[in-house]
């Protein structure tokens, strides 16, 4: 034991009842307060028998780093903010949770909001977070008004859309094509032999995916000459009671759709759920087709033929976007991410048609 030792611990004992401080961390280490930072922001410049010896120190000493002082010390917080629309749909938790990992593995916090598909409330969320000191910040979609968009300027703080592929746009993006995505699943039926279609879509007030994903399906329809009859669009927030109400009103037509597409899984499990109490057979008097793949839609009976969506891959790249324009690396405009149509069994020709293939 040191000579200097004993002392260091005496002082730390009459500080028991304080919080450990940076020079405590120091001081029992034997090291600079100058070390124990760049230990804390920059562990790589560090011999690593120094970093041993803070480590150490932290852990015997139960010190948490005071973030607003490291934030002030390197001009950065060391934290990533994230808003996204809902927290109830699996969908965005799996990119979310993806996007934590990355960041997770340099030292970064992430921060997660949500809108409520409310451009106000996502404004405010927004300024929420920046109040409480942020690098970068990962948004759902583009549309959005404005002056969120200058305010991120005015803070020279980076941001990302996901979900949403905008070559050319002015906001940086990391996504997949909406409209053709849900072109594909349109055509998809059309070649099974369809021509009455229906549509279950989210709102699409203020939310530009769920409006590409309905004009999607409308080009597709157009391609081959056909239109959504009178009534067979019907929009819809995202829950499955929601999906069950807006089967019913299709059911209760006159004349039925054939085949529905649903802006996403969860409305299209309450599309099939309700047939099912219907007594409505899937495939055989209805298809219907989601969008996302969530885990439930290949165990459903019949499994969901869908769009499978990469949410996972969208959440690594944002916070590898983010930390490179953090970091002053060059970044791309907007990044491409492929989608796959998933058929399973919840979709075939209409009644009375053999398969085309």
């Amino acid at each position: 034991m040191s000579r200097s030792e004993p002392v260091v611990r005496k002082r730390l004992q009459r500080r028991m009842t304080d919080r450990p401080t940076l020079h405590d961390v120091a001081a029992m280490a034997a090291v600079s307060t100058a070390t124990v930072s760049r230990c804390l922001n920059a562990a790589d410049t560090v011999r690593p028998e120094l970093r041993e010896r803070v480590r150490g120190a932290i852990a015997e000493l139960g010190y948490t780093p005071h973030g607003a002082a490291r934030a002030l010390a390197s001009q950065r917080a060391r934290t990533i903010g994230a808003v996204i629309p809902t927290l109830d749909n699996a969908i965005f938790a799996a990119g979310i949770q993806a996007m934590q990992n990355r960041l997770s593995d340099v030292g970064y916090t992430l921060l997660l909001a949500s809108s409520n598909y409310d451009p106000e409330q996502e404004r405010n969320q927004v300024q929420s977070l920046i109040e409480r000191g942020l690098d970068g910040l990962m948004l759902i979609g583009e549309a959005r008004p404005p002056g969120l968009y200058d305010l991120l300027e005015q803070k020279a703080i980076p941001h990302v859309n996901t979900w949403t592929y905008r070559p050319g746009s002015r906001h940086p993006s990391i996504g997949f094509d909406n409209r053709g995505a849900a072109h594909r699943v349109a055509s998809y039926l059309i070649d099974m032999g369809h021509s009455d279609i229906a549509m279950i879509a989210g709102i699409t007030a203020g939310n530009d995916r769920a409006a590409e994903r309905l004009s999607g399906v409308r080009a597709a329809l157009a391609d081959r000459g056909l239109a959504f009859a009178p009534g067979r669009v019907i929009e819809s927030p995202y829950s499955i009671g929601d999906g069950r109400r807006a089967l019913r009103r299709l059911m209760a037509a006159e004349s039925r759709p054939t085949a529905i597409v649903c802006g996403n899984d969860v409305l299209a499990y309450g599309a099939l759920f309700e047939c099912h109490a219907l007594g409505v057979p899937v495939p055989g008097q209805v298809s219907i087709a989601g969008f996302d793949d969530l885990e439930l839609a290949a165990e459903l009976v019949p499994a969901l033929t869908t769009m499978h969506v990469p949410s996972d891959d969208m959440g690594r790249l944002a916070a590898e976007y983010l930390l490179d324009r953090i970091d002053g690396r060059p970044t791309p405009g907007a990044t491409k991410l492929g989608v796959d149509l998933i058929i399973r069994g919840s979709t075939g020709p209409p009644p009375g048609r053999p398969r085309p293939w």
